[in-house]
């Protein structure tokens, strides 16, 4: 819960005109800054019933203002406004109960005293219980907040008023007249009296505020269950209530409000929607979300479902979006809203905007993906606002020509910014800062953030922000949809002698059904044929991608058999791979006619044979799955990352069949295996940068037929030995995306081998198998040592993920296995251990200290951090591991930070490693202000320019 106004800040912004009560205030104020003897405390008047009544009188003088106050206002000031109000009435409350509770003496006496008590002016203690009473910021209603919790944080309010008062009488002369009885039970007369009685007249007070004020009525209203709704249609109706819609607007925000309105689109805005089905509209077939709803800090873990399932669920997700716009927070801090991918994050925006656009609020929807990544948060909204409006805008004009309205801005896609390479894992703090420079100069500004979960441990979060968890749908939200559907398709369907999927066949497919995306894609693949309501059994994600896209494909192209369906995709997926290499979802025609023949035209550079030009770009992008955003991109992020898992697997079947054509032949036994496309398509970018591609890939690899996926494995574990000898020539070399490096294109390749063998393989995976030897495991440290210098942030951090391993140790020798699952406890992170340990006593020694960690810090702090310089000066171990023991240790009771100061100044020293390094001490604990003191202070390194700092781009 965030600090509301205190009562002094409530009297600034509401205005009193009692002269008394704001001098009392101020004298009280200027003595906690200056000290009471500077204030001129001789000049205070002591009286507390005179206090009392002044306060009493200003909450009820705000009560009967209310609508006064709201009227006339734009919608930050309300906010304040109300915010103020709410804290009026907390002291007034409690005042009154005062003046009521049974005590051993009367105000009166109170004010009676002497001027002199105990050696301190009464006048000074006076000014310090004004302090503690109305100087103190006081807690406000929010909409992810029950009342009751909010109930309890003003009595804690009451309780922190009350020990002020006690503190009060027991340093007057009166407390010394006090029978000991009384003095004995004064303190908890005052803490349950009034404070009881107080919460009492709060009730009262609080409801007669939301019957006045709509917006206190609306944050009541989030912990009920509403009926089944669409498009976030209450929303809308909430903020009606709130305020008339706005007429009137400036030609550029009409504009812009006209562009936000998109709620008479399809739900997918595609290129060429499919002609016999229709697509609901955005506006019929949007379900409001359920969410689950958080505050979360740098100790949480949003990106795990089991921390997710642990924290509160919403009744009434649209009466929070409408309590939350017109609450404090809002300007505040951003709000986080997570989800899977397909969970509707983008829809939500693209709703929310269009209810927004004929409120009181100016929605600026900004797609992160399509802005420049690396530009500040204005820069990205003047360049997404250039686009609509087709002309340069700066920010401050474009509130400017609001005339008040106050600007909400959605930013959607926010894990393109961590995921592309540009690893603004600070960015939320960048917005928070953006926000708090805007309500500095007057324009305060609300934001949104959608980001997929996965990337939420890899992004810090500012105080006060919020977190939303889009769930999946429930059964109740499934049915819903899906008669939607029917209703719009029953009569389209049949005249094909077709019907729409029922829910009972849908519910058949577990989570599949549950993410909106994946209904729907479940909804059109069953209008085909109705095929899901012929045959039950469950589908895997992965084959209804794959059996969405042929039987679309057939259905353009007239019946075109497997081969041309397989050339089709075979497209589709060049489009995906050129995304892919780039770190973009978003690609143009240039750079498709660039691509798509280089990869598709068989491999031969020289292409003046065709008859006629072909549009590659065209040929590739004109079918239902894409959509134009400054380019191409496909409906959704996961299209892509599918067509990539399916291409990797297609040049892994062609590679297996290349063999198999070979068969016994004499010169297949000496002549290499043609690699050329699987080379060309896994040798750009680690598939493991995009989790969901894995995914897709091992869903797709559980159809091969196991005797083929054992083939391959062995063709592919001879492929990984030869990977980085030079071949003299190569298919394919005109399809380069990105110009990469030698090295780097055969990192990302030998990389992608070790993940298809794993994935291929039954069983765990030794690396001795891989690559036999009595120098396996010095072989294997020089490939992840290569993995870790070329793959970047994104495609190592992945590789890691992905690629489960542990070290075992059979009859004396070490070895490594791959895959399998989780690996067992006391190793951690092999994959990184044995990249950089290279013998087996470095080995063991991160065992012994993830062990010692792993129990509590068994071993003493000086022995520990002993380990830590050992390995990291004989090996540079630089491992999740060793990140997370420095954040421990460093907030153990007790800790030597200079010790750990002389480890932070060792691992921060490679200007290479220096920024992945920085983010990483940070999540694990280390303060940033610790580390630009040790960065500062570090001198730089003997070759100048050698790499830039910790906050380099």
């Amino acid at each position: 819960m965030i600090d509301a106004p205190s009562y002094a800040d409530a009297l600034r912004i509401l205005g009193c005109k009692d002269g008394r009560l704001v001098k009392v205030i101020g004298f009280a104020a200027e003595a906690e800054r200056t000290g009471w003897a500077l204030a001129g405390g001789t000049r205070l008047s002591t009286n507390l019933r005179d206090l009392r009544d002044a306060v009493i009188a200003y909450g009820e003088d705000v009560a009967r203002r209310l609508p006064e106050l709201k009227s006339g206002a734009n919608r930050f000031t309300r906010t304040e406004r109300l915010a103020a109000a709410h804290a009026a009435i907390v002291v007034a409350a409690w005042f009154e109960a005062l003046g009521e509770a049974k005590l051993p003496f009367t105000l009166d006496q109170l004010d009676r005293g002497d001027r002199i008590a105990h050696g301190v002016p009464t006048a000074e203690r006076y000014a310090r219980l004004v302090a503690g009473l109305l100087l103190e910021r006081l807690p406000t209603p929010e909409p992810h907040v029950p009342y009751a919790e909010t109930r309890a944080a003003v009595e804690r309010a009451y309780a922190r008023m009350a020990e002020a008062m006690t503190g009060y009488v027991g340093g007057l002369s009166l407390w010394d007249e006090l029978a000991v009885e009384d003095q004995l039970v004064l303190p908890r007369l005052l803490a349950e009296g009034p404070t009881a009685h107080a919460l009492r007249i709060y009730d009262e007070d609080y409801r007669s505020l939301a019957l006045d004020s709509h917006e206190f009525g609306v944050r009541s209203l989030v912990t009920e269950r509403p009926p089944p709704a669409t498009a976030l249609s209450r929303v809308a109706w909430l903020l009606a209530e709130l305020a008339p819609p706005r007429v009137g607007d400036r030609p550029m925000i009409h504009r812009l409000r006209m562009a936000a309105n998109a709620l008479d689109q399809p739900l997918l805005l595609a290129g060429k929607l499919p002609e016999d089905v229709y697509l609901p509209l955005l506006g019929e077939g949007y379900l409001t979300p359920r969410c689950r709803v958080a505050e979360p800090t740098r100790e949480s873990s949003p990106a795990e479902r089991g921390w997710w399932e642990r924290q509160r669920l919403l009744p009434d997700p649209e009466a929070f979006l409408a309590g939350h716009l017109t609450s404090l927070r809002a300007t505040r801090a951003p709000l986080l809203v997570l989800g899977e991918p397909g969970s509707g994050k983008t829809k939500l925006t693209e709703v929310l905007a269009a209810r927004l656009a004929r409120s009181e609020f100016l929605p600026f929807r900004v797609e992160l993906r399509a802005v420049r990544g690396r530009a500040d948060v204005a820069g990205q909204i003047e360049q997404a606002a250039g686009e609509v409006l087709g002309e340069e805008v700066t920010y401050p004009d474009l509130v400017a020509a609001g005339d008040g309205a106050m600007p909400v801005i959605l930013l959607d896609g926010f894990d393109e910014l961590v995921q592309g390479g540009l690893n603004r894992y600070d960015y939320l703090e960048r917005v928070r800062e953006f926000q708090a420079r805007e309500a500095g100069l007057g324009r305060p500004v609300a934001v949104i953030v959608t980001a997929r979960t996965a990337v939420a441990d890899r992004v810090r979060f500012p105080d006060g922000l919020l977190a939303l968890q889009l769930l999946p749908f429930d059964d109740d939200q499934v049915r819903q949809w899906l008669d939607i559907w029917d209703q719009a398709n029953r009569a389209l369907l049949a005249r094909r002698d077709l019907k729409p999927l029922p829910a009972e066949a849908a519910l058949v497919h577990g989570e599949m059904a549950r993410q909106p995306l994946l209904l729907l894609l479940l909804a059109l693949y069953d209008a085909g044929g109705n095929a899901l309501q012929h045959d039950h059994g469950p589908l895997g994600r992965a084959r209804l991608y794959e059996v969405l896209l042929r039987d679309y494909t057939e259905r353009e192209t007239g019946g075109a058999r497997r081969v041309a369906i397989d050339q089709e995709l075979v497209l589709l997926g060049a489009v995906a791979l050129s995304m892919l290499a780039r770190g973009s979802q978003v690609v143009t025609d240039d750079q498709l006619d660039r691509d798509l023949p280089a990869l598709c035209h068989g491999g031969e550079d020289d292409q003046d044979d065709e008859d006629e030009p072909v549009d590659w770009a065209r040929k590739a992008t004109e079918r239902f799955f894409f959509v134009r955003r400054r380019g191409h991109a496909f409906l959704h992020s996961t299209f892509g990352e599918f067509l990539v898992a399916w291409l990797t697997l297609y040049a892994l079947r062609d590679l297996d069949r290349r063999r198999r054509l070979a068969g016994d032949e004499p010169l297949a036994v000496v002549q290499a295996v043609d690699d050329d496309l699987l080379y060309a398509v896994t040798s750009h970018s680690c598939l493991a940068e995009r989790a969901p591609t894995i995914g897709f890939l091992l869903e797709l690899l559980d159809e091969v037929p196991t005797a083929v996926r054992a083939r391959c494995a062995d063709q592919l574990a001879g492929l990984l030995r030869r990977a980085l000898y030079e071949r003299t020539r190569r298919h394919f070399t005109g399809f380069r995306p990105v110009r990469h490096t030698v090295t780097r294109r055969l990192a990302a390749y030998s990389a992608n081998l070790t993940l298809l063998i794993v994935a291929a393989s039954e069983q765990p995976v030794a690396v001795s198998s891989l690559l036999p030897g009595p120098d396996h495991l010095e072989r294997w440290s020089a490939l992840t040592h290569l993995w870790k210098g070329q793959l970047g942030t994104d495609g190592w951090s992945g590789l890691v993920t992905a690629l489960s391993a542990h070290r075992v140790v059979t009859d004396g020798v070490e070895d490594v296995l791959l895959g399998g699952g989780a690996e067992p406890s006391g190793m951690g992170d092999v994959v990184v251990a044995v990249a950089t340990g290279h013998a087996p006593r470095h080995r063991r020694l991160l065992d012994l200290l993830l062990r010692a960690l792993g129990e509590g810090g068994a071993l003493p702090f000086r022995d520990r951090v002993s380990i830590l310089e050992e390995l990291l000066r004989t090996v540079a171990v630089r491992s999740p591991a060793m990140h997370q023991a420095l954040g421990t240790m460093w907030h153990e009771d007790g800790a030597d930070h200079a010790a750990l100061r002389r480890l932070l100044r060792t691992m921060l020293a490679d200007p290479v490693d220096r920024m992945t390094t920085w983010e990483q001490l940070v999540k694990s604990g280390i303060p940033e202000t610790a580390l630009w003191e040790i960065h500062q202070n570090t001198p730089p390194p003997p070759p100048p320019g050698s790499g830039p700092g910790p906050g380099s781009g």
